[in-house]
């Protein structure tokens, strides 16, 4: 067995950044699935950009005990010049909303969205990045064997306190460019390549960097790829074991699904360009790639 074989998911507080639905299950139970008997808490993360996905699909089933967390409004700030459609929100905002959701600094959360996990992944990344122990529920609600519930579960604020955005988690937008780190495009093929662009002033990608889709990271049921999957996975795209890695997409959010999957993996200190492409490509004075390769 060699070395990329005996890699481990990266943990925080015991948890690995992916669980099983027989995992939550234990940690439901009150085992010690995560080194510790902290009180579990589920966040419903289901939004999409259209409007389609949000509160109102979340009232009509969701896991039982459930809160539901607004990822535009919560998990982000406001759209600002410089900074991206979806900048992270400033601590003590994202410390109110986490208390809004009967969060405390011991509370284990397990988030999941109707997907892959692409939205979802926002907050259990969010978390770990903050050293909290939180993992995304693999499969989400298309998963779970058991009743859903209509409630809209409003519990007793939390008291899990403001703590800044560490340097270790995150990557700038000048950071990005110096090219002193493997930058990793998490968006489809052919956005990356340039060929058509939805939502961002300009097509194509950060030079440089690869294309690896957050969208590969699962299989054809939407399940995460295992552990030693993943890591053939980003073996075979040049991705070596403790490198610098940078990863960002369209404006945040898809990309903390690769840094997922790339600590399932095993891989540590890879950070999120928070900004990601709608910041890069609002800056004209930064050069952009077009085409298959880096």
């Amino acid at each position: 067995m060699n070395a990329s074989t005996q890699r481990e998911s990266v943990r925080i507080g015991g948890l690995p950044p992916v669980i099983y639905v027989a995992e939550l299950h234990e940690l439901l139970g009150g085992a010690v699935q995560a080194g510790t008997d902290a009180p579990v808490r589920l966040v419903d993360v289901r939004w999409a950009l259209d409007g389609s996905k949000g509160h109102h699909t979340y009232l009509a089933g969701h896991l039982p005990g459930a809160v539901y967390i607004d990822l535009p409004t919560a998990l982000a700030a406001h759209a600002q010049e410089g900074r991206g459609r979806h900048p992270l929100p400033e601590p003590e905002d994202f410390a109110a909303s986490l208390q809004a959701a009967g969060i405390d600094e011991g509370t284990i959360v397990v988030a999941y969205d109707d997907t892959d996990g692409s939205q979802a992944s926002r907050l259990v990344w969010m978390l770990r990045a903050l050293g909290h122990p939180a993992a995304l529920l693999d499969g989400g609600l298309s998963a779970w064997d058991g009743d859903r519930e209509t409630d809209d579960v409003r519990p007793e604020p939390g008291t899990v306190p403001a703590r800044p955005w560490p340097d270790t988690a995150i990557a700038t937008i000048d950071e990005v460019a110096t090219g002193d780190a493997l930058v990793i495009d998490a968006r489809a093929p052919e956005r990356y390549r340039g060929e058509t662009e939805p939502v961002d002033p300009r097509a194509g990608h950060v030079p440089g960097a690869i294309n690896l889709p957050f969208s590969q990271n699962t299989d054809e049921a939407g399940r995460f790829l295992d552990a030693e999957q993943l890591r053939e996975r980003f073996a075979a795209a040049g991705v070596r074991p403790d490198e610098n890695v940078i990863v960002y997409c369209g404006s945040g959010v898809t990309a903390t699904h690769d840094v997922l999957a790339l600590q399932r993996a095993g891989y540590e200190g890879v950070r999120l360009f928070p900004g990601s492409w709608s910041q890069w490509s609002a800056d004209t004075t930064r050069e952009v790639a077009t085409g298959p390769n880096p």
